[in-house]
Parts: C-alpha cells; structure tokens; sequence
C-alpha cells in the first residue's frame, strides 16, 4: 500500500504527457494475458493490479456461487489460456482459405453470445463484457452453479463441471458427452488442473 501511495503522490510532478499516459498503460496491463500460467499463484502475483485484482474477483465469485477459486481458474485456463479475446480457429474453404468460425464463443470464458446473454438477464449485469476477466469468472460461477442446481453436480466436483460446462447442460443431462473422448481428455485436464491450483494456494497462503 505503501508503494502504490508514494506512485499515485507522485504524479503530480510528473509532466503532463507522461500522466495522460498512465490511463493506457493500466488498460494494456489488464488486457495482457499472464505468462506463467501453470502456478495460479503466479497469475494473481501477476494480475495483482490496483484496478484489477483478479484474485479478489475470483475469490468474489466463488462466495457468490460456491465454486472454489481453484476450479473457477482451471476452467478459465483450459478454456482460452486467460487470453481476453480468445475465439475458435477459423474453419478453411477448400482446405486453405480462412472462413467462418465453428462458434460464437468468446473471450476469458469462451461463452456463446446465446449463453453470455442468458448469464446478463439472469444476473442483471447488463454491462458485462467477455473481455473482462471480473464478469468472465462471475460467468464461469453463474455457469457451475447452475450445473448444480440442474444437473445435481457438486460444487467441488471439477471434473462434472467442465464436462457440463463443455457439453453443455442438456447433453451432459443426456449423458451423450460420455461418447465423445474430447470431453473427457478436457474435463480430465480441468480436474487436475484444478487440483494443482488448489494446493499452490495453499502453499502461497491464499
């Protein structure tokens, strides 16, 4: 605290290009995805901003949904890589030419539009963007607590999770997901994942 009042205080000897700089360098911050993302507690050093602390919006999210930080995280991870405007790769016309994309997924959580709108109507965060990790780790909550209260899967159970948050809920009601290997291979990954982020947490007392 101490460091970030002595910056702020000494702004004002700054010349006036360099303040009106500040704003776009704060913003670049919080676009640019983290580079060492298998140590969670890594990310949070990293993204420890004081406009954008990502551990206080995960940690935010999970005592609004229940869903612990380390799963909230994993899936984030598995899903873009904690890159903010992650998309799928376009699909090719005849082989080479780069045509439409596979969906309309997006940003830190990869949400549909259709499912990023139902997640604004249902919560009233009217003004939330993919972009923004703060509403996409509120989303991925949103997500997994609905999952419990749909498809009974605990809140802790970060395999069944991903598996619903990847197959989406009606198919992994179906219990369909079951036949297609990729599911499993990411839902396995998330759950291991998840695992290693929990016990990083404790070891950096978070």
């Amino acid at each position: 605290e101490e460091l970030r009042t002595s910056w702020l205080g000494k702004t004002k000897d700054l010349p006036m290009r360099r303040i009106m700089m500040i704003p776009l360098l704060l913003l670049a911050g919080c676009a640019s995805a983290p580079t060492q993302t298998s140590n969670v507690c890594a990310v949070f050093d990293q993204k420890d901003g004081f406009f954008n602390n990502w551990y206080s919006y995960a940690k935010g999210a999970e005592a609004q949904y229940g869903v612990p930080v380390p799963i909230l995280m994993a899936t984030i991870n598995t899903e873009s890589g904690f890159q903010a405007r992650a998309r799928p790769p376009r699909t090719k016309l005849l082989g080479f030419i780069p045509w439409t994309r596979p969906s309309t997924a997006y940003g830190y959580s990869q949400a549909l539009d259709g499912t990023w709108a139902e997640f604004q109507r249902s919560t009233g965060r009217y003004g939330s963007g993919r972009t923004s990790f703060a509403d996409a780790v509120y989303f991925v909550g949103w997500y997994h607590a609905q999952s419990n209260k749909k498809n009974g899967i605990p809140l802790n159970d970060a395999y069944n999770l991903y598996a619903a948050y990847y197959a989406g809920p009606k198919e992994y009601a179906r219990g369909t997901w079951r036949n297609r290997p990729g599911v499993d291979r990411a839902a396995r990954r998330t759950a291991a994942m998840a695992s290693r982020y929990a016990a990083q947490m404790q070891s950096c007392g978070l």
